[in-house]
């Protein structure tokens, strides 16, 4: 008997996509008895779910646009400006295709309120983490509702246990499917020069984010050192949203937008919405990252390199620098400052780190060359609704 395994891809922005696509694309291919549905919210999203999955795999799919009336739509627009009500109206509108399928693939957990709505009469519920960071949101008690979990690597499922989210029979250790989607060998240039690449790339939350407090001194610095190139690519949402709210903080701040001084200095290159955000050409040319709470370090770390985390909130009292464990694959600052004291040493401290950071990379990402993390997800997937 067929089985119809739903990718929801509920965002939007297109930045969780290449998490779960792959898989859909080798389930499509050679599953027989599964039927593969790619649910999108906005059609930016699905164009880049199709790019992602084999052409020869898309007849073989049920592709599903999660529409809203236009009246609704545009009421609900300008709230979603501050929270996120498309995504929520959007699962809503459509509980009869929840209804039709076994198990519903997502990255993140706004689809447990198809969950809670349906009860037994729903699907199943898988869950493909967007990243594979150490922040207590990568551990929320919610997560305890989704029925299998596929993870980076043996770091999470230690978490996920540890936090009481799940046990290890539930879990399944995959790699990271985004990596598949990349050539490691291929490191894009984005300037005319051999001068080191340093890559910001600070988070959206209005309380973890360096962006609001640090990010116009860190451009500054290097609008004044023209030895250095940078590229500044923030987490997509951060530019999504002129005023940001962190419910787990319970704080907002207004985003300070980017003067014309640093757009038109050419040892600067600023992105704040375009592809390269979505598929690690960043990640994969720049010599140094500079950052705070994204996970995008661990696809960063994929060739390894000097690494500085910015905190806004200053020291811990207990003097800990490492709030996150992703923390101890560099140097913690705190100010521009700092920041700047460092950088003219970076080698060696990309250096005084590689062991470390070998360490948790294999510890975060179960990476196994010549072995797509997308084939294990698609075997683990087509076993659990098998029963197998």
């Amino acid at each position: 008997m067929t089985k119809r395994i739903l990718f929801l891809f509920n965002h939007d922005a297109a930045h969780q996509a290449a998490h779960i696509a792959g898989i859909a694309g080798e389930l499509a291919l050679h599953a027989p008895t599964v039927q593969v549905v790619v649910a999108c919210g906005v059609e930016a999203i699905r164009h880049k779910v199709a790019e992602i999955i084999p052409a020869a795999a898309h007849d073989r799919i049920e592709w599903r646009m999660l529409d809203l009336p236009t009246a609704e739509q545009r009421l609900l627009a300008p709230i979603n400006k501050v929270a996120p009500v498309l995504r929520v109206a959007r699962l809503y509108r459509h509980l009869d295709l929840f209804r039709s399928v076994d198990l519903v693939v997502s990255t993140e957990r706004t689809c447990l309120r198809v969950r809670r709505r349906l009860g037994a009469a729903g699907p199943r519920f898988a869950y493909v983490p967007h990243g594979s960071g150490d922040r207590s949101v990568a551990y929320h008690p919610e997560l305890a509702q989704f029925d299998l979990m596929l993870l980076s690597g043996p770091k999470l499922v230690d978490e996920m246990v540890r936090h009481g989210i799940t046990t290890a029979d539930k879990c399944r250790v995959i790699g990271y499917p985004k990596f598949d989607t990349i050539d490691p060998a291929v490191r894009k240039r984005f300037f005319d020069n051999d001068r080191p690449v340093f890559l910001y790339n600070p988070h959206f939350d209005p309380h973890l984010s360096s962006w609001y407090g640090m990010g116009e001194a860190v451009m500054d610095f290097f609008l004044a050192h023209r030895d250095y190139n940078l590229i500044v690519a923030p987490h997509v949402m951060l530019f999504r949203k002129r005023l940001h709210y962190s419910l787990e903080y319970r704080t907002a701040k207004l985003r300070p937008d980017i003067a014309d001084r640093f757009r038109a200095a050419d040892n600067i290159l600023i992105d704040v919405d375009g592809p390269n955000l979505f598929d690690m050409s960043y990640t994969m040319a720049a010599d140094v990252y500079i950052g705070d709470v994204s996970s995008q370090v661990y696809e960063f770390l994929l060739h390894r390199g000097a690494c500085y985390f910015l905190d806004p909130n200053g020291k811990p009292a207990d003097g800990v620098a490492e709030r996150y464990e992703f923390w101890r694959n560099g140097e913690v600052l705190y100010g521009p400052a700092e920041l700047a004291e460092r950088i003219p040493h970076w080698r060696e401290s990309a250096a005084l780190h590689r062991a470390e950071q070998d360490r948790l990379f294999a510890y975060t990402m179960d990476h196994r060359a010549g072995e797509a993390s997308v084939a294990r997800g698609a075997a683990a997937l087509e076993a659990f609704v098998e029963g197998r």
